[in-house]
């Protein structure tokens, strides 16, 4: 590529990226896009922070991170559009989790909270949850 036609690449509004990538690669640098998800990822390892700190037990914390993970992927604000059910933990309805505080719809804490509240008293704890997770797709 000339010069000249560089030049011409990197002014052009829509092809200004990929003339700085072109750049970037003929200096041997690479640039790399922040994930689509980076807001997202950080708060999901501040909830899973949170739910470590709460749960304490190693074991019990992996059985209910993989719930949590293949229920709402970490997102607390997460809405099943066929269902309503809301939160970390999918509670249905999601008012439900009301019960751990108040700012349930917003708070992690809260929402890990009435979660474990809730796989003990069904299921005896997070694991007989996650068992029972894998063997019926739901919990």
């Amino acid at each position: 590529m000339s010069a000249v036609s560089f030049l011409r690449t990197v002014s052009a509004p829509k092809k200004a990226l990929a003339g700085a990538a072109l750049a970037a690669a003929a200096c041997g640098t690479m640039i790399a896009a922040a994930p689509a998800q980076a807001a997202t990822t950080t708060g999901a390892s501040s909830a899973q922070a949170t739910a470590q700190k709460m749960i304490g037990n190693s074991a019990e914390y992996q059985c209910f991170s993989k719930i949590v993970q293949h229920e709402s992927g970490w997102n607390p604000s997460a809405t099943n559009a066929s269902s309503g059910a809301y939160g970390l933990v999918q509670a249905l309805p999601g008012s439900k989790m009301a019960s751990a505080g108040s700012d349930w719809k917003t708070n992690p804490a809260t929402q890990i909270k009435w979660g474990l509240d809730y796989m003990k008293d069904r299921y005896g704890g997070a694991c007989d949850a996650w068992s029972f997770w894998q063997a019926n797709n739901w919990y």
